[in-house]
């Protein structure tokens, strides 16, 4: 294997993942964005007469200036800006005083470009904390005792301690073995290959695979990371590899916690022949690819990335929360802690505020930095809404924006960068997400208050929450959404990047029903067109939230038949839950692409399989006492139309003999097979 073209073990008849020269360009789309809008400095005669302020190159007047012969000061530009390093130097930037106040280590926005002594989290000579003897303690896990983690162990050593056995006993002293030292095979519980772990040489390559099934599937969806600079700073090379080049730059070596949350996604789609054995061994779920996200999260911990603002941290902690459980009923599942970490640590770091982000002057960490602000942003409004809990952002906590490039520039012609039209099509995708993220805070915000669980959700809240879901389908979902021609070579990225920002928008009308079945619509007005109204909005909701389920359903039978859901970072896992547990109370047969779809997540996300379970516990219940629902339940028996009404899949191949579509098959003539139904409440086949 050479350097620079890295294989890996995962493979799929039919799939074609992004090459290495991809995965670069979507990380340079990702951070690549046009530097921000000049702050307006308008002199105090145009300010007054608000009039443009133009001032040549080495002129010490605008011209307005100039030809009125004024003396041109800048008096109230001055005291703006004095009033606002003094706002700053009094207190730390945090959270909005309606959320909660969280003591945490201020980061002063130079930090990012270079190091400071004062409440930084970078020390003496550029050290960051994490190589100090803080860490110098030994990292004890309930996996045993291990010898101590920190940045100034090299990455064989910290490979060493995560892919140690799962059986060590406490009784190990933390000296009695090294990374040359062998050790008993306790490897049994990860399969019958395990063992190869005890050699460094089998180490190295299997963590350089997990490495290269990261870039090849999560990169695509979270693309967080440099690939280049990621491989150049890991420095690891396999049997046979040509060793690669450093720079003159001496690489600051990678944090501890990032290579492990790296290794442990890796592991969870990897079909390295070791995590084959040990799915095959422990009923399809990889016990190693558990053990590591484990000791990804402890390294985590104890290196304080939840505790001290660094652009690292924030990385770490926003691809730690999508890789373990989604489920919020579990301990170790999904309750928004490593989410909420990343945006204390953005905080205090002061992403949100324009001007800072203004003065990085690295552009490879600023288009980080605002790339994993609004993947924060967008994921805490969205989940609070799913999950019924209060966002901890407000809308008015943040002053920075995805800037579009300007239409009509040149073609860039470097084939390794994004050219200014994908720019625009990238920028104009987080655009419609802010706005639908926007309305999904509202309505967290609304549902997350005790008035709204003992009385109801008003009936203007929910008139306004259906409007702004429609205007928002108007204005962006044929932009962002499943296109109706698709290509007949649709690929992984841009099939699951659709579906997803699809789903996105409809699971919204899905959990606005769910609020309602559960909460009750209120009129406090009580009069008789008070209650036309919750009548009105009780119909148009239950119609959105049918169709949007019906939709989720059949984008979730196009991916799993061609087998993406197996291969999808909790992207598409949401909407396909609530669509599943939704037709499957209504006793609608399309539940099962649902029930299929989570069975098909289940390879990486164990949780799902009980859930796809549950789904179909419900369906069948359905089917015996008719829908089960509560405050909505007088609207859906008036509106359910009969089962059989679309086509479901046991016709998807157009003549109703039920054969399943071979994976090769393109995604535009699946499309054609489901019964899609489009986003006005129709259907239609794509």
């Amino acid at each position: 294997m050479q350097h620079g073209d890295h294989s890996h073990s995962f493979s799929q008849p039919g799939l074609v993942l992004p090459t290495q020269l991809v995965q670069n360009q979507i990380h340079e789309l990702a951070k690549t964005l046009p530097p921000p809008r000049k702050q307006n400095t308008a002199c105090d005669a145009c300010r007054s007469r608000k009039v443009k302020c133009n001032r040549l190159p080495g002129q010490e007047k605008c011209q307005h200036c100039l030809s009125k012969n004024y003396p041109c000061t800048h008096y109230v530009q001055q005291a703006t800006s004095e009033k606002k390093r003094n706002a700053a130097a009094r207190r730390p930037r945090g959270i909005s005083t309606s959320s909660r106040l969280l003591d945490v280590h201020r980061l002063a926005p130079a930090t990012l470009n270079k190091p400071r002594n004062s409440h930084s989290p970078t020390g003496e000579n550029g050290t960051p904390p994490w190589h100090k003897s803080t860490f110098g303690a030994p990292w004890n896990s309930k996996f045993g005792g291990y010898p101590n983690v920190s940045l100034q162990s090299s990455t064989p050593n910290l490979l060493f301690h995560l892919f140690s056995p799962p059986e060590s006993g406490p009784s190990d002293s933390i000296f009695a073995f090294s990374p040359f030292k062998s050790r008993p095979p306790v490897y049994s519980a990860w399969g019958e290959m395990a063992s190869n772990l005890e050699e460094e040489t089998f180490r190295i390559e299997f963590a350089l695979d997990l490495v290269e099934v990261y870039f090849q599937i999560v990169h695509t969806r979270l693309p967080l990371l440099n690939p280049l600079q990621f491989r150049a700073r890991l420095n690891l090379q396999a049997t046979g590899q040509r060793p690669i080049l450093s720079s003159s730059k001496q690489e600051e070596p990678l944090h501890p916690a990032l290579i492990a949350t790296v290794i442990a996604w890796g592991a969870k789609f990897s079909e390295h022949p070791l995590l084959v054995a040990d799915r095959q061994r422990n009923g399809g779920q990889s016990l190693l690819a558990r053990t590591l996200i484990d000791r990804c999260r402890e390294i985590a911990e104890a290196t304080k990335v939840h505790r001290i603002p660094h652009k690292d941290h924030v990385v770490i902690a926003l691809l730690i929360e999508t890789l373990q459980c989604q489920n919020p009923h579990t301990e170790n599942g999904f309750h928004g802690f490593w989410l909420n970490c990343s945006i204390r640590n953005l905080l205090g770091l002061q992403i949100n505020h324009k001007s800072v982000m203004a003065d990085i002057k690295d552009p490879e960490t600023r288009g980080t930095m605002i790339f994993a602000w609004w993947m924060a942003c967008l994921a805490d409004a969205f989940s609070a809404f799913y999950y019924r809990r209060k966002p901890m952002l407000d809308d008015d906590d943040y002053d920075i924006d995805f800037y579009t490039a300007e239409p009509g520039l040149p073609e860039n012609i470097d084939p390794g960068k994004p050219s200014p039209r994908e720019q625009l099509e990238f920028l104009g995708y987080y655009s419609a997400a802010h706005a639908l993220a926007r309305i999904s805070r509202q309505i967290a915000r609304l549902l997350w208050r005790p008035t709204t669980d003992s009385e109801g959700i008003p009936v203007e809240a929910a008139l306004l929450y259906s409007s702004e879901l429609s205007k928002w389908r108007d204005a962006h979902l044929s932009k962002v959404g499943v296109p109706p021609n698709l290509a007949a070579n649709w690929d992984f990225v841009s099939a699951v990047s659709a579906c997803a920002s699809d789903a996105q928008y409809h699971v919204m009308w899905i959990a606005l029903f769910s609020a309602m079945d559960e909460y009750g619509v209120r009129d406090d007005s009580l009069s008789p067109s008070g209650m036309n109204q919750v009548e009105t909005v009780k119909r148009k909701v239950f119609d959105e939230a049918l169709n949007a389920s019906l939709r989720v359903s059949a984008l979730a039978g196009v991916l799993t038949s061609n087998g993406y859901l197996k291969l999808d970072p909790a992207v598409m896992h949401v909407s396909i839950i609530q669509a599943g547990f939704f037709l499957a109370r209504l006793g609608r047969p399309e539940v099962q692409n649902c029930i299929e779809g989570l069975e098909q997540y289940s390879y990486a996300y164990e949780e799902t399989k009980e859930l796809s379970r549950m789904i179909r516990r419900d369906y069948d219940q359905a089917l015996i006492k008719g829908p089960t629902f509560h405050e909505m339940s007088n609207t859906v028996s008036r509106r359910t139309p009969p089962a059989d009404a679309t086509i479901t899949k046991s016709s998807v191949n157009g003549n109703g003999n039920g054969v399943h579509a071979p994976d090769s098959m393109s995604i535009s003539f699946l499309c054609y097979q489901y019964h899609i139904p489009d986003s006005e409440g129709s259907s239609e086949l794509v």
